[in-house]
């Protein structure tokens, strides 16, 4: 589709200047009847406020539907989820309990096994008379090998 051309003619701009808004009321409407009184707030302030010449009664709060709570309805779902998963960790430590006693066991032993060797150089320390000066043994060994893979031999003397 072909396209007209555009031709721009440059035209003066001219101000017009847009009209004040009329000027409204300052307070709004009292109505007839009302007093200008001091009136303290719900969160403590006093103010000046116009009061209804007829009181106006609140509106009724809305009747209980008598439908369950929310916070029931959660835990009316999540019951079945917590359930569960105690009952899942209750199969788990049935079959996890022979090898936790089993490690427990095995830990006892571990415990009496290094008490003993704690206790054993004691007891030999205790066995031996005291003020034995005899001489001690020296063992000289002297092993010799030919080559790399060559058998080795060698000699041992106690003095």
């Amino acid at each position: 589709m072909p396209h007209e051309p555009v031709i721009h003619h440059p035209a003066p701009a001219v101000w017009q200047p847009t009209p004040a808004p009329a000027p409204g009321p300052l307070l709004p409407a009292i109505p007839a009847g009302a007093d200008i009184r001091l009136v303290t707030l719900p969160n403590g302030t006093r103010t000046l406020a116009y009061t209804h010449p007829t009181p106006i009664e609140p509106a009724p709060s809305p009747a209980p539907t008598g439908g369950i709570p929310g916070w029931a309805k959660t835990a009316a779902l999540l019951a079945p989820t917590v359930g569960g998963g105690i009952g899942a960790a209750g199969i788990g430590i049935s079959y996890a309990a022979p090898g936790l006693i089993a490690m427990a066991n095995a830990l006892w032993a571990l415990v009496a096994l290094i008490a003993a060797g704690a206790a054993l150089p004691l007891l030999l320390r205790a066995g031996r008379p005291r003020g034995r000066t005899g001489t001690t043994t020296h063992i000289t060994q002297h092993v010799t090998a030919t080559g790399l893979f060559g058998r080795a031999t060698g000699t041992i003397h106690h003095r």
